[in-house]
């Protein structure tokens, strides 16, 4: 049996996502589109789709349900959730349309607590979990903005938890645990935990802090984390699950947040199993953050040798000559879940080596055309002795499946190793 190393146990080389990202052809910017506003090109967005098909499914096994919310509001919205207060700096100015002020939203929290409360609820619903892939924006200056690790249009991985007070606990640990189990998919380190507490001033509302506090110190017990004043959102402390980029530059991914403010200013109730009403407590929590800023890391830590089943391109057939194409098209036309491409231009070794970044490539010749086989190369260079074209595409197939845990019942096929990444 072929095995192979999980990204997140080999060491890694850092990028700068920047480079390699216009170099790979993953994502570009425009002046004429603005500063902090990346478009993404094919390959960049094949990434993309995978990584938030990866995080919805993890979520949706977890017990999340998924919502869609519009990405502007009422600016009384972000009245009553304290952001217009504390937050407006950050906030793209309001828009007066048809005697209405909108704003772009700095934060799906609000919409979210608006879909909680959109009917009764009862404790038997509880823990309720509510997950986006939603769009904000940040009204970021010029000089903050970064590649795709600061930018001012923002697709959020999001999610809300309202639970009861006694859930709280268990309910923020398993969000921690949900990203602690992703990064290892990913072959993602963290750089550090930071508990974020309130510091002096007056940016944080009046609230149960002691409380929030003591939760997530409960939820860190047992990792190493550094207490940090000044960095809690103002609603509530947070954990904050701190990365670097290749020049050693720290920035948040992902959070998990206890919010004892805003159910109590949207009023969120539910009925207990005393008849009586109660207010939830609301749990954020982001497992990979902004997509933009997990590609940027996923890019700086792989250097574009993506884990197989996150690589724009999964399988490259490579035909020594035109009287192969036609076969190598039908293959292609074959491989409805895989991502495939046909490379016919220059030399053999020179397609080989363009592919190098590619987890599986198949020179396609006569022989290969006259069995109906496929001898497929490794992207560490090693080769699988040619196999029959439909084991050797089941196999590329079952290699490049996200890594789910599996019932230890369940056996799997040996199939090709999945390639190494940077």
């Amino acid at each position: 049996m072929w095995s192979s190393a999980s990204p997140s146990t080999r060491e890694s080389t850092m990028h700068d996502h920047r480079k390699l990202g216009r170099e790979l052809g993953l994502f570009g910017t425009d002046p004429l589109i603005g500063a902090g506003l990346p478009y993404w090109l094919p390959d960049g967005a094949a990434v993309r789709h995978s990584l938030e098909q990866y995080v919805h499914d993890l979520e949706r096994r977890a017990g999340y349900r998924h919502v869609h919310s519009p990405v502007l509001g009422k600016r009384e919205l972000y009245e009553v959730s304290g952001h217009w207060a504390h937050y407006r700096d950050d906030m793209y100015p309001p828009m007066d349309v048809g005697g209405e002020q909108l704003v772009l939203r700095p934060s799906l929290c609000p919409h979210h607590a608006l879909i909680y409360r959109s009917r009764g609820r009862s404790y038997r619903e509880l823990p309720l979990r509510i997950a986006e892939l939603g769009g904000m924006f940040r009204s970021e200056l010029s000089g903050a903005l970064g590649g795709l690790n600061r930018v001012r249009a923002i697709q959020l991985n999001d999610a809300h938890v309202f639970c009861t007070l006694d859930q709280v606990e268990a309910e923020a640990a398993a969000a921690l645990a949900l990203i602690r189990q992703a990064y290892d998919a990913l072959g993602i380190r963290p750089a550090r935990y930071r508990l974020s507490l309130p510091g002096p001033g007056g940016k944080y509302v009046p609230g149960n802090w002691d409380a929030a506090v003591a939760i997530l110190r409960s939820v860190l017990d047992g990792l190493p984390y550094d207490a940090v004043e000044g960095e809690a959102a103002f609603y509530g402390p947070k954990i904050d699950v701190q990365i670097a980029d290749s020049a050693g530059r720290e920035s948040t991914l992902s959070t998990v947040q206890v919010d004892f403010h805003q159910p109590e200013q949207f009023g969120l109730e539910y009925v207990g199993a005393d008849a009586a009403k109660h207010r939830p407590v609301m749990v954020h929590r982001s497992i990979i953050g902004s997509v933009e800023r997990a590609v940027a890391q996923l890019v700086e830590v792989h250097g574009g040798a993506f884990p197989a089943w996150l690589a724009p391109v999964q399988l490259r057939l490579l035909p020594l000559s035109a009287a192969e194409l036609p076969y190598a098209q039908s293959l292609v036309d074959s491989c409805d879940d895989l991502r495939v491409e046909i490379a016919s231009e220059g030399s053999l070794g020179a397609r080989i080596r363009d592919g190098r970044l590619v987890p599986f490539q198949a020179v396609i010749g006569p022989q290969e055309v006259a069995a109906r086989q496929l001898s497929v190369r490794l992207r560490d260079g090693s080769r699988v002795d040619a196999r029959p074209v439909e084991d050797a595409l089941a196999s590329v197939l079952e290699a490049v499946r996200p890594p789910w845990p599996r019932p230890a019942s369940r056996k799997r096929d040996p199939g090709f190793p999945v390639p190494p990444s940077r």
